[in-house]
C-alpha cells in the first residue's frame, strides 16, 4: 500500500494518540515531517521529539504534552494543503489561527516556518497545516 499523503498520516498517528491519551508516538521520518515537529516543540505543543535513522526511512519519536489535569495541550490539528489541492497564500494573506492562539505552518522559499515568522519577514507560500 503507498502513501499520497505522509503529512495527514503524521498528523493522524499523533491526533490518534492524544485521543487514546499516550505518552509518545512514532512516525516514519522525513525533512518535511522533522520541520513540522519542530516547531511544534518551539510552539509548546509537544515536549520533545527524538530522530532515530535505522537501514530503512528512520523514524521520529513524539513524546506527547498533557497538563496537569490530563488533558491534551494539542487541541486541534488540520491539514490544510493536500495532494490533490495545493493551498498557496502571500504573506498579506495569512491570517492569524484563533487570533494567535493557535500555529500555521507554512512551507516557503526560506523554509518551513510559522505563520507568524512568514508574515514578520513578508513570505508566502504553501499553507500545510493548522495546530491549536
Amino acid at each position: 500500500m503507498t502513501m499520497t499523503d505522509p503529512i495527514a498520516d503524521l498528523l493522524t498517528r499523533v491526533r490518534n494518540a492524544i485521543t487514546a491519551k499516550l505518552d509518545r508516538v512514532d512516525v516514519p521520518a522525513s525533512r518535511l515531517k522533522v520541520a513540522i515537529v519542530r516547531i511544534m516543540k518551539d510552539e509548546g505543543f509537544i515536549k520533545n521529539f527524538k530522530v532515530t535513522r535505522d537501514t530503512r526511512q528512520g523514524y521520529i519519536r513524539v513524546f506527547l504534552k498533557y497538563t496537569d489535569t490530563n488533558s491534551p495541550v494539542i487541541k486541534g490539528l488540520e491539514r490544510v494543503s493536500r495532494p490533490g489541492r495545493r493551498v498557496y497564500k502571500k504573506s498579506e494573506d495569512i491570517l492569524p489561527v484563533l487570533s494567535g492562539l493557535g500555529v500555521m505552518i507554512v512551507s516557503t522559499s526560506h523554509g518551513v516556518m510559522t505563520d507568524k515568522e512568514a508574515r514578520r519577514h513578508n513570505l508566502g507560500g504553501e499553507t500545510i497545516c493548522r495546530i491549536w
